[in-house]
Parts: structure tokens; C-alpha cells; sequence
């Protein structure tokens, strides 16, 4: 009984803070909003961000990308053999990438380096009492600090993920051809007659959204730490899960809504 009541509390807590959460990111966001488009523009703070948060994310995405052709190609070829549907590997590798993994896969990676960095880059501002100092100075932090990093992950993120589509087409080249003797052109030409306008766009204008998720969050939590260098540890961790699960739930109304839009 006792531990019945104890599990109970436990889940309250959890969906207390839970809400908590969304109640001051949508507070937080709507304050984003209301900034973005007042006077002073950093726009060289804005493109040294981009720098920092996607310049230097290439190497995992790059990794990312390729993997994700390869594997994808490996594990697909043997049951389009076995349907006799060989030929149209490629189609399915570039529809598959282009339309879900690709944008998805390469947001879930820029959550995981771009959010925990940045929470714990303003989380340890908080701590150390930086901020307080910006606001004494007469300089506003949440439009330095915040908006700043928001809209540069919300530009650089479509960027890195036309990167990673065309790796992973790549990645799938190079399986093709250890498994089965294609030539590259006629890869590239299946791959290119199966996508279309409807494919390509929805997936990459849908990680807009990602990277503003991935900036919102990873800002809010390191905006709002508190506890000293425990809260700085826990805003890396904690942007990193809400920034993954929000995108995942974003994408699962977004593919809907494209699919409505843009049938296939």
C-alpha cells in the first residue's frame, strides 16, 4: 500500500514537472517572439554561431550520413532480392533518406551536441552570475544570448541535413556496389527519378522546426539554471531528452500534415 502511494507520488511529480517545463518554454518561447524582431540585429554574433554550432557538428553528420546510406542499402538489398525488386534499391534508399531518416536522424544529432552544448554554455553564465552583469551593463542577455543562438540553429540545421542526404545517397552507392555491380550514373538517375518535389521539400523545410526546437530548448534550460554547477550538469542533460522528444513528436504531426499537403 505504502509503496503504491510512494510509486503514485513519484508519477504526480514527474507530470508536475513536466508541465512546469512546458508551461515556462512556452513562456519562454513567446519572449523569443517578442524579441526577434526588435532592434538591435547581431547578425555577427548570429553568423559566429552558425559557425560554432554547424561548422563544427559536420564531422559526426558526416559520419552520421554515411552510415545511414550504407546500412540502410545493406539491410534492404536481400529482401528486394528475394521480391525480385533489385532495381529499385536505389529509389527506395534515396526516397527513404531524403523523406525521414535524413532530416530526423541528422536533428536527433544536433539535438544531442548543439542543445547540451548550449544549455550548459548559459547555465554556467547563470551560475556564475554573468548574466546578472549583462543586465547591470545596460545589455539585454535573452536577445544577446538567446535569440542569437535560436536563429542560428534554426538556419544552419536545413543546411547540414541537404549535407547529410547527400552523403547518405553516397553511403548507399558504396554498399550498391559492394553488393551487386551498378554503374554510378544509373544509381544517380534511379535515385533522382524517384524523388520529387513533394519529397524533397517537406523534409527539409520540416527541419526549420527541428533546429528552432533545438536552440528554444537547449536556451531555456541554460537560461533558467539554477542549483549551481548540479543545475548547469542537469540543463545539458535534461535540453538534450525534451529537445529529442519534442522533436519526435513535432515530426510524427509534421509527416502527417506533409502527407496531406504533398501526397505521395
Amino acid at each position: 500500500m505504502v509503496g503504491n502511494l510512494n510509486r503514485q507520488n513519484v508519477v504526480s511529480q514527474k507530470l508536475s514537472e513536466f508541465f512546469i517545463t512546458i508551461g515556462g518554454l512556452s513562456s519562454f518561447t513567446f519572449q523569443f517572439f517578442k524579441d526577434l524582431f526588435r532592434p538591435p540585429y547581431d547578425i555577427a554574433e548570429i553568423r559566429k554561431h552558425m559557425d560554432e554550432l554547424g561548422v563544427k557538428t559536420l564531422p559526426i553528420v558526416s559520419i552520421t550520413g554515411f552510415i545511414i546510406g550504407l546500412v540502410l542499402t545493406m539491410q534492404s538489398q536481400p529482401v528486394m532480392v528475394r521480391f525480385g525488386a533489385e532495381a529499385f534499391l536505389p529509389g527506395m534508399v534515396g526516397l527513404s533518406v531524403v523523406r525521414e531518416l535524413g532530416p530526423v536522424i541528422t536533428a536527433l544529432i544536433f539535438a544531442g551536441r548543439v542543445s547540451s552544448g548550449i544549455g550548459a554554455e548559459l547555465g554556467s553564465m547563470r551560475v556564475t552570475e554573468q548574466i546578472d552583469a549583462m543586465e547591470v551593463s545596460a545589455v539585454d542577455p535573452f536577445k544577446f544570448l538567446v535569440v542569437t543562438r535560436v536563429i542560428a540553429c534554426t538556419m544552419i540545421l536545413p543546411l547540414l541535413t541537404v549535407y547529410v542526404i547527400f552523403v547518405a545517397i553516397i553511403g548507399g552507392y558504396l554498399a550498391v556496389i559492394i553488393t551487386q555491380d551498378m554503374n554510378f550514373v544509373y544509381y544517380v538517375n534511379q535515385v533522382l527519378d524517384s524523388i520529387a518535389f513533394g519529397d524533397f521539400v517537406p523534409g527539409v523545410v520540416k527541419t526549420f522546426v527541428f533546429g528552432f526546437i533545438v536552440g528554444i530548448v537547449g536556451s531555456f534550460k541554460g537560461f533558467t539554471a539554477d542549483k549551481g554547477t548540479e543545475g548547469v550538469g542537469k540543463a545539458s542533460t535534461t535540453s538534450v531528452v525534451l529537445a529529442s522528444l519534442l522533436i519526435l513528436l513535432v515530426d510524427t504531426v509534421l509527416v502527417k500534415i506533409t502527407l496531406l499537403i504533398w501526397p505521395t
